[in-house]
């Protein structure tokens, strides 16, 4: 009996195995094909072009995050190409990239996957917590929400970007994730935006939140929009837990609320976390520190360097040919 038990615990161990190393390469193979895909649809000329590759992109990301174990992936071979970030508590990631278009407007696409404690409705072990992965693809509605500065929406009507930093905050009634981001906006202006992630009793997102102070008003996002040819600094400073900004202006009186002339005057601003609140700051005194990566992660007038790419999209479609 005891070398029987001794045998059936090698194929055990022999099949785990097995079943790892074949789920590695799955993954692997996994990586390949999605960096084949935006090979493409990051050096595609036309807008036609560009929509192919990303419904496509769209579609194989939904089936590979939607896999068991997907959540510990870190798609290392995607970060040239866009933004994937996993929240300091290790409860969800954010997959996000932008799409180039020919009239120099710019659109997101992206998905929350996160963890959420799912309680058992019925049975002998009701009440009892399990953890489930839930996916939220990011549907960009920018242009159709109105007033975004103190509008609270979902992931059905995100207001689009792409995100380069996550600040978890907790008070005793919840928790808050602070998010640091980009948009490209159009070919006269640029917006660094401080954004809001929560998520409501059934773990689904909700961004914007009443966590700003600043003077009498208190909006749910920040918002700065400033001149294409300019840049402007949006970093939070771990030394002093506080987010640091270049304080923008308009470069003559007449120009003010104009944003695609603003640029920045060579002082700070910030937001301090007290009492549950970004508490709104003039004339900081920002200590340098290495900025977070907030790039544009995707040159559509970049050529492609990887010659393979098309021909690992062509082999798995024909591997999803039936035969």
């Amino acid at each position: 009996m005891k070398y029987f038990l001794i045998f059936f615990s090698f194929i055990s161990i022999s099949i785990f195995g097995q079943k790892s190393r074949s789920d590695n390469a799955e993954a692997i193979m996994d990586q390949h094909y999605l960096k084949a895909i935006c090979v493409e649809l990051f050096t595609a000329k036309t807008d036609v072009e560009r929509k192919k590759y990303n419904d496509q992109l769209l579609k194989v990301f939904e089936d590979i995050l939607n896999k068991p174990n997907s959540f510990e992936m870190t798609f290392d071979s995607l970060k040239n190409y866009m933004g994937i970030l996993t929240s300091p508590d290790n409860q969800f990631k954010i997959i996000n990239w932008n799409l180039a278009k020919d009239d120099k407007t710019y659109e997101y696409f992206g998905f929350i996957q996160s963890k959420f404690d799912q309680k058992k409705k019925a049975g002998f072990f009701k009440n009892e917590k399990t953890q489930v992965i839930q996916l939220y693809p990011l549907i960009d509605k920018s242009a159709e929400i109105k007033n975004p500065e103190n509008a609270i929406t979902d992931n059905k009507k995100w207001f689009g970007m792409l995100y380069y930093k996550i600040i978890l905050k907790k008070t005793k009634a919840k928790t808050y994730y602070t998010l640091l981001g980009y948009d490209l906006n159009d070919a006269f202006s640029k917006k660094k935006i401080i954004d809001v992630l929560t998520f409501d009793a059934n773990g689904s997102p909700r961004f914007g939140a009443d966590i700003f102070t600043m003077g009498k008003k208190y909006p749910k996002r920040i918002i700065f929009e400033y001149a294409y040819n300019c840049s402007m600094s949006l970093r939070y400073n771990s030394q002093k837990d506080s987010i640091v900004f270049d304080h923008l202006s308009p470069p003559e009186p007449q120009l003010e609320g104009q944003f695609q002339y603003y640029c920045t005057d060579m002082s700070y601003d910030g937001f301090g976390f007290k009492r549950g609140k970004w508490n709104y700051g003039t004339d900081v005194n920002a200590v340098n520190e290495k900025d977070e990566l907030d790039k544009f992660y995707h040159d559509p007038h970049k050529e492609s360097t990887n010659k393979e790419s098309n021909k690992i999209i062509e082999r798995k479609k024909k591997e999803k040919k039936p035969k």
